[in-house]
């Protein structure tokens, strides 16, 4: 069986479901149904969070199993978590350039700016 695509193939928009048919009886109901975050994982990325979970979180052991360094594992747990939202770094990023949206618009003063940008980790 395949993944289900979550992006257009054409123009690589994130993909609404339609429909839902059983299996069983064939009953079919369509709306608009949303995919869960982790649908957006790749296959790999789903390998490693299985892992990383069967190793109950701990770094040693999840390189021990897949092979890797520390700093690969590091790595691709901060890329699960972007995909998934998770992840600071986005958050801070979308935070600073929301400030400096704001100082273009003229709704902030620079000082304010600078402000708000020093207090973001």
């Amino acid at each position: 069986m395949y993944k289900v695509l979550v992006k257009c193939p054409v123009c690589g928009s994130k993909l609404k479901i339609k429909k839902l048919k059983c299996g069983g009886c064939n009953t079919i109901i369509e709306n608009d149904f949303s995919f869960s975050k982790f649908d957006f994982l790749t296959s790999e990325q789903i390998k490693f969070v299985e892992t990383f979970l069967k190793c109950r979180g701990n770094i040693k052991d999840v390189e021990k199993a897949l092979g890797i360094s520390y700093p690969t594992v590091r790595g691709k747990l901060e890329e699960v978590n972007e995909v998934l939202g998770l992840s600071e770094r986005k958050d801070n990023e979308l935070e600073r350039q929301n400030i400096i949206s704001k100082l273009e618009a003229g709704e902030i003063s620079s000082e304010k700016a600078i402000e708000l940008l020093n207090q973001i980790k």
